[in-house]
C-alpha cells in the first residue's frame, strides 16, 4: 500500500472538513446526485462496464500499490542469474518470484524459449500493461473534466430554481445551496481526488516500466549465459545517479 497517497487524500479531506466548521451545512442530497451521480453516469457513457471496472482497479492502484525498489529487483535478478549459472535454467522453476513480470520471464527461461520470442513476448506484455494504465488514467481524466462541468450544470439548475421561486423566501435557501455546493463538489472531485490520482499513476507507470525493462534485459542476459555478477553493471543505467551507490551496496557491488 502507498501510505503517502492515502495520507495525502485523507489529510486533504480532513483539512477541508475542519475549515467547514459545521460539515452538515455542506451536505446537500440534490447536489450529490447531480455531481457525483451525474459524473459517474457520464463517465460510464464514454466506456463499457468492463472498461469502467478496469478504470476503478487502476484508480485503486494509486493508493494500494507501490512499485518494488530497483535495488530489490536487481538483487533478485542477480540471485536468479547465479542459480541459473550454477544449476541450469530448470533450477529456477522452484523459486519464489512474486513479481509477475519477472515470473513470466523466468518461466520462459525454464521452458527453453528462444531469446527472440522471449524479447517479443515481454515487450508485448509491457505494451499491454502501459495500455491498461493509460486507459484507466484516461478514464480518471474524463471524471476530472466532467465533475466541474456537472458542478456548473448544478449551479445553473439551482439558479433556475431560485429565480423561479423569488416570491417564496423559503425556497431560495435550498436552491442557492444546490447552485453553490455543486460547484464545490465538482472542484473537490477534480482537484482533490482525480488530479492527484492521475499524477501518482503516471509515476507508478514510469517506475513499473523501468523495472520491467530491467527485468527483460536481465532475463535475456541470463539466457545468453552472462555472468550474473555483471547484472548490476548492465542495469545501473536505469537508476538515477543519486541512487546508484545504494543499488551497488544492495547487491554487493
Amino acid at each position: 500500500m502507498d501510505i503517502a497517497s492515502l495520507i495525502g487524500l485523507v489529510g486533504a479531506f480532513v483539512l477541508i472538513v475542519m475549515a467547514m466548521g459545521d460539515p452538515s451545512v455542506f451536505v446537500d442530497v440534490p447536489s450529490v446526485l447531480i455531481v457525483i451521480g451525474g459524473t459517474a453516469a457520464t463517465v460510464l457513457n464514454t466506456t463499457t462496464i468492463p472498461g469502467l471496472i478496469g478504470a476503478i482497479k487502476v484508480f485503486l492502484k494509486s493508493f494500494l500499490y507501490s512499485t518494488d525498489p530497483p535495488e530489490k529487483i536487481i538483487e533478485q535478478l542477480v540471485e536468479l542469474g547465479t542459480i541459473a549459472k550454477k544449476d541450469g535454467f530448470v533450477a529456477l522453476e522452484g523459486q519464489d518470484i512474486k513479481h509477475p513480470f519477472m515470473a513470466r520471464g523466468v518461466r520462459m527461461l525454464v521452458d527453453g524459449t528462444d531469446p527472440v520470442l522471449i524479447k517479443q513476448s515481454m515487450e508485448t506484455e509491457m505494451d499491454q500493461i502501459k495500455a491498461r494504465h493509460q486507459s484507466g488514467n484516461d478514464m480518471i481524466g474524463n471524471a476530472q473534466d466532467l465533475a466541474p462541468a456537472m458542478g456548473m450544470i448544478g449551479t445553473l439548475v439551482g439558479l433556475v430554481i431560485m429565480l423561479g421561486n423569488m416570491s417564496d423566501p423559503k425556497a431560495l435557501g435550498p436552491a442557492m445551496a444546490v447552485a453553490i455546493l455543486t460547484t464545490l463538489y465538482g472542484a473537490i472531485i477534480a482537484n482533490v481526488v482525480c488530479m492527484p490520482a492521475r499524477k501518482k499513476l503516471e509515476s507508478i507507470d514510469a517506475a513499473e516500466t523501468t523495472n520491467n525493462l530491467m527485468i527483460m534485459d536481465a532475463v535475456l542476459f541470463i539466457q545468453g549465459g552472462g555472468n550474473p555478477r555483471l547484472i548490476p553493471d548492465l542495469l545501473i543505467g536505469f537508476i538515477v545517479p543519486a541512487n546508484r551507490a545504494k543499488v551497488q551496496a544492495a547487491v554487493g557491488g
